[in-house]
């Protein structure tokens, strides 16, 4: 599975962003789809994930602010941040996951958040 993640940049604080990432590959269908976030210092931390029937998981910290969806026809997923503060600013991973396939990671995209 190769995943290409797209949608990272520069917004002021309050704004709003979205991340893509599609899958490709045999199975991709498969997996949770996911977005971790890795700021400077920083362990990687989850974000959100989605099943393929849409089953999400959205870390507290962004839960009411991020929204994460998934389009299966196109084996990809997306990341909706709104209301973008300075602390979420960070280098966004997109994952695949799938207990007997494998575990596989995009290209980090960079999200800076300020004024």
């Amino acid at each position: 599975v190769q995943l290409q993640a797209s949608g990272g940049g520069l917004v002021q604080p309050g704004g709003s962003l979205r991340l893509s990432c599609a899958a490709s590959g045999s199975g991709a269908s498969l997996f949770v789809m996911g977005w971790y976030r890795q700021a400077p210092g920083k362990q990687r931390d989850l974000v959100a994930t989605i099943t393929a029937g849409g089953s999400a998981n959205i870390a507290d910290s962004v839960k009411g602010r991020f929204t994460i969806s998934r389009d299966n026809a196109k084996n990809t997923v997306y990341l909706q941040m709104n209301s973008l503060k300075p602390e979420d600013t960070a280098v966004y991973y997109c994952n695949a996951a799938n207990k007997l396939f494998g575990n596989y990671w995009g290209q980090g995209t960079q999200v800076t958040v300020s004024s």
